[in-house]
């Protein structure tokens, strides 16, 4: 029988080498610095450029009384995890499977789980990092500081899980590159019209309104908003968060093709 002390070396082994696979995969992310560019620089404009427009600053009727600019910041942090979880992550795995990479790395102890771990904790990185800076010029430009912080932070942790569960199924099942790149970006838009980046969720018909609360950006928007506005966020948006990253994440793993 195995000994506790028998088994500490291994798991000591076993974490240094995921850390070793994690920086190599980080330093050749940062060699990329397009897909860096992109996935921070176009919400931080985009932002920065509706705080400009002091009409959107302004409390409206349409929105309960909040500015278009607050309710667009947390439409504008889904943007960017979305866009680092489901257009830039895949690509990147479908790459190393186009190119025999990942063949190659299936005949080293290295399992899928690791590979998919690492590349979610580095796009996950981008798109909080993009989230906090988005959330620091939001504050800036006015826009009220969260009440239930506690909420937000969860939502936004669980945010980010549920893109990076569905970047990581396309990754797990894309052949090629551009595949990837088709199939992020035909998932990126009715993800984004349902977290209401064209028409704001306090606009919506009450059955469109529905369908958001179960998409993972409309559930993670609808928790954002409320913890802004000082509730906490509601149960039901927390467990479809949950809900979409341990079964997205289940997916990738049960179908994770190394060629």
């Amino acid at each position: 029988m195995t000994t506790l002390t028998e088994r500490q070396p291994v798991e000591q082994h076993r974490r240094a080498a995921f850390r070793r696979l994690l920086r190599t995969e980080a330093l050749l992310f940062a060699r990329t610095p397009i897909a860096v560019t992109w996935a921070a620089l176009i919400p931080v404009i985009a932002f920065v450029a509706l705080g400009c427009i002091p009409a959107l600053r302004k409390a409206s009727d349409d929105l309960d009384g909040g500015s278009y600019l607050g309710a667009y910041l947390p439409i504008l942090m889904a943007f960017s995890l979305v866009m680092s979880a489901a257009n830039l992550l895949p690509p990147t795995l479908a790459l190393y499977r186009e190119k025999g990479i990942l063949r190659r790395l299936s005949t080293t102890p290295v399992p899928a789980s690791w590979l998919l771990a690492a590349q979610a904790g580095i796009f996950a990185g981008v798109g909080l990092v993009v989230s906090v800076a988005l959330f620091a010029i939001g504050i800036g430009f006015g826009v009220t500081v969260p009440r239930q912080v506690a909420g937000f932070v969860l939502t936004l942790v669980l945010l980010a899980a549920a893109t990076l569960g569905l970047g990581l199924l396309i990754a797990a099942v894309a052949r090629t590159g551009k595949a990837a790149n088709a199939m992020g970006f035909v998932l990126f838009f009715p993800l984004m019209f349902l977290a209401g980046l064209w028409v704001p969720r306090p606009l919506m018909p009450e059955i469109l309104r529905t369908i958001s609360d179960y998409s993972p950006l409309g559930a993670g928007v609808r928790g954002l908003q409320d913890s802004i506005a000082g509730h906490w966020p509601p149960t039901q948006s927390l467990l479809v968060l949950i809900a979409w990253a341990v079964v997205t994440g289940a997916l990738a793993v049960r179908f994770f093709r190394w060629q």
